[in-house]
């Protein structure tokens, strides 16, 4: 049976982007894996107003339509900070993005790539990475490995077919973005304990707790160690100032002092570890809305947190130490502090670390001491336009 004939509109007002944000409810709709995110981030995100990373990037919004149902989303974006960065790193001059990439059926999927791809061109744009939802701090890269279980907050879930409908599109595979699960009632070996111990016999270090009422200090300090540990990284765009506001917003409700660690030598700061409680399982019985009682079930939840899973969304150590001996112990040093108050305090069995890129062999290592599996992949494609 022919299809009706599609239509790719670009799109611009308020109500166009909630039928944006609408879509995914409907076409993830039996998917149990699927974690409905809050309406109003979500429009959030795709809002310039309401959205730091717009400070430096420019944006359009596509939505597909047959039969005057919307049946496809995806976004065109590029972002300025990306093009100045080297090309080695993932980005550089003449790269934009594509993202929050949603299809009913691949012929509509074909026909959201080809129109994202030629705002791109029309912009003066010559290769493209995607799916990159929207800044490579938010939901990098489509998942392709772990359909079996849901994601944790901040990480994305996509249907297994988005693969198959990006590569016939003429996208090749650049960059495996991995996520790490540890069962963190168990103990560490003994190598590692011994490790631990040693590094807490050494009066030269202290790991500590963050001090959430010196909320922007300690803020100013992670960023510090985020900026030089991540900077050689792929795909690295620094954080602007109005994203750290935006981030700092989003995730202060969720930040307690005992998940997330400070590593001092000497008295100086040199690494860091973010945990967050997985919000995800907060909010996916809230169905996207927090009316008429979500928004009381969800105070209640962020009051004293009891979670399945801690995710590890970030970690850092000064590029001075990365790849010595003391980075890996502080490392370790942090991950026992805050995996034995996740299970002690939260109730937390399971630990999620990443996304980790492929071939962050520092990173890996650690995650295979630590006894991690990978649990889920997403791939980064690119397309030379």
């Amino acid at each position: 049976m022919a299809h009706s004939p599609i239509a790719i509109r670009p799109i611009t007002s308020k109500a166009d982007r909630k039928r944006f944000v609408d879509l995914p409810f409907r076409l993830y709709k039996d998917d149990p894996n699927w974690v409905p995110p809050l309406k109003g981030e979500a429009l959030g995100l795709i809002t310039p107003e309401k959205n730091g990373w717009f400070s430096h990037a420019k944006a359009q919004l596509f939505l597909a339509e047959r039969d005057g149902k919307v049946v496809g989303r995806v976004s065109a974006h590029i972002d300025t900070l990306a093009l100045t960065m080297s090309p080695a790193q993932g980005f550089g001059p003449g790269c934009g993005q594509f993202g929050l990439f949603d299809a009913e059926d691949g012929i509509v999927g074909r026909a959201l790539i080809n129109a994202a791809e030629g705002w791109l061109r029309h912009q003066g744009m010559t290769r493209v990475l995607g799916p990159i939802s929207m800044s490579v701090w938010e939901e990098p890269g489509l998942l392709v490995d772990g359909y079996d279980h849901p994601p944790t907050i901040m990480m994305g879930h996509a249907k297994p077919e988005y693969r198959d409908w990006i590569e016939n599109a003429g996208y090749h595979q650049v960059k495996e973005l991995l996520t790490y699960e540890l069962d963190i009632t168990v103990p560490f070996p003994p190598l590692l304990q011994r490790i631990i111990a040693s590094g807490e016999k050494n009066p030269r270090i202290r790991i500590r707790e963050v001090d959430k009422t010196k909320f922007d200090e300690e803020a100013a300090i992670i960023l510090a160690i985020l900026n030089d540990a991540w900077s050689d990284n792929w795909g690295f765009v620094p954080l602007t100032p109005p994203e750290i506001v935006d981030v700092g917003v989003k995730l202060k409700p969720i930040v307690f002092n005992d998940l997330i660690r400070i590593a001092e030598v000497d008295g100086r700061p040199v690494a860091f570890m973010i945990t967050l409680p997985d919000l995800n399982e907060a909010i996916a019985p809230l169905k996207g809305s927090l009316l008429p009682f979500g928004w009381a079930k969800l105070l209640l939840f962020l009051r004293k947190p009891k979670v399945k899973t801690m995710r590890v969304p970030l970690m850092g150590v000064l590029k001075e130490l990365q790849s010595s001996r003391m980075a890996s112990q502080l490392a370790f040093m942090m991950i026992e502090y805050i995996k034995r108050d996740s299970v002690a305090h939260y109730g937390a069995t399971r630990g999620e670390i990443g996304w980790i890129l492929e071939d962050n062999q520092g990173m890996r290592s650690i995650a295979d001491a630590i006894g991690c599996t990978v649990n889920k992949r997403y791939w980064i494609y690119e397309k030379t336009l």
